[in-house]
């Protein structure tokens, strides 16, 4: 459950979204998406009163077993009434863009984790969406994919200058991806925490190691809420 979260999230940010399991990260997320109304308060999602475009990518790659590739990420496309050329080019752009250009023929069942991921992730870009919310969409893969998808998102990100909204359990990942992390308290779940992340705007690999950014995770670690129960 939610209670008076006031935040404001300006275009072109990354922010991430951490907190207590429970606490309401993927329901705040699907407010966003419009998928769900509040049941009280209001959304803004720009100045003028205007929705954004939106894309959203899951935990689970969601992808139709019986599409290929390429077909699954030219579906919102269709559904927005592309022609058939002009969604099959776009496709091909973003499956690129992700790595995945010479895989657009292969069905879901034929790729690694991983690789469904960033057919996830093509198809939330095909419509070149002015908010992009994803939940935990990493949490499920191994850390060699975990990071290599983070590179490439962050990579993204920067390219499009889209806001992205990212939810995660881990601290780590939350200070690797975004420049700012909002922390949900316990439930009801207020913002707890509003704390910009102090890193180079480009994340390598080496950064993982570095002293700022140990200490930047050593800092929101320490700003996590914990049960009373768990003291």
């Amino acid at each position: 459950m939610l209670d008076r979260i006031t935040v404001e999230i300006g275009s072109g940010e990354f922010v991430a979204l951490l907190g207590p399991s429970g606490s309401g990260k993927s329901s705040l997320l699907r407010l966003l998406a419009g998928l769900d109304q509040p049941d009280a308060g209001t959304i803004s999602l720009d100045a003028k009163g205007q929705a954004p475009s939106r894309g959203f990518v899951y935990q689970d790659p969601t992808l139709m077993p019986w599409r290929t590739v390429l077909r699954n990420t030219t579906l919102p496309l269709e559904l927005s009434g592309w022609s058939p050329a002009d969604a099959q080019a776009r496709a091909m752009e973003e499956l690129r863009r992700v790595r995945l250009g010479g895989h657009g023929s292969h069905r879901p069942h034929e790729l690694s984790g991983g690789m469904k991921m960033r057919a996830s992730l093509a198809r939330a870009l095909a419509t070149r969406p002015q908010l992009l919310l994803l939940d935990e969409p990493f949490a499920a893969l191994d850390e060699p994919s975990r990071h290599g998808l983070q590179l490439q998102l962050r990579e993204i990100w920067r390219s499009l200058g889209m806001t992205v909204l990212f939810v995660t359990h881990s601290v780590s990942e939350a200070v690797f991806l975004a420049d700012r992390i909002l922390m949900l308290s316990h439930v009801p779940a207020r913002i707890l925490v509003d704390r910009r992340v102090e890193l180079p705007s480009e994340r390598t690999n080496e950064l993982r190691t570095a002293a700022d950014y140990v200490d930047q995770v050593r800092r929101v670690t320490a700003d996590m809420p914990v049960r009373k129960e768990e003291t």
